[in-house]
This record gives C-alpha cells, sequence and structure tokens, in this order.
C-alpha cells in the first residue's frame, strides 16, 4: 500500500492524468453519463406532461422536510461540547 501512495505522488509531479491508470477511472464525465444525465433531464421534463396528476399526499408527510431542516438547524446551531478546552486571551 505505502509503495502504491509513494509511486502515485512520484508520477503526480511529472503528469495529473496519470493517476487515473492506478485508480481505473477517468475525471469528469463521459460520454455515457452526459446521455444518461440529458435523459434524466427530459424524461423530468416530459413524463409530467403525460401523466395524470396525482392527489396531494397527507399532511403529515407535507411536514417531513420541515421536522428534519428544524433538526439540521438545532444542530447547527447547537454549542459544541468543549467541558475540558479552556481559552485564555492575553494581550
Amino acid at each position: 500500500m505505502i509503495r502504491v501512495l509513494t509511486t502515485i505522488t512520484r508520477s503526480e509531479e511529472k503528469n495529473d492524468c496519470t493517476m487515473a491508470k492506478y485508480f481505473g477511472a477517468s475525471f469528469g464525465f463521459g460520454i455515457g453519463g452526459l446521455l444518461l444525465l440529458a435523459a434524466l433531464a427530459a424524461s423530468m421534463v416530459v413524463l409530467p406532461l403525460m401523466l395524470p396528476p396525482l392527489p396531494p399526499p397527507p399532511l403529515v408527510l407535507m411536514f417531513f422536510p420541515v421536522g428534519i431542516m428544524a433538526a439540521l438547524m438545532f444542530l447547527a446551531f447547537s454549542p459544541a461540547e468543549a467541558v475540558g478546552n479552556a481559552v485564555s486571551h492575553t494581550v
């Protein structure tokens, strides 16, 4: 494992594209990926026009994304547990 990592870091200095040899992947989207994304975008435009209208979901399901957003906001604004980390400012 270490030998592979050192080989990659040495070859990075010479050419950035050589990492694709080691990992077996190319960077960016290929023609197949672009065609798949174009087909997905076209289906999102065409299918709602062809399918019959659906009834609205129950009210409980409407609050599910709102609950997730509230939980994420609570976690974002809650203070971190920093019991043993005392910081003193000196001038």
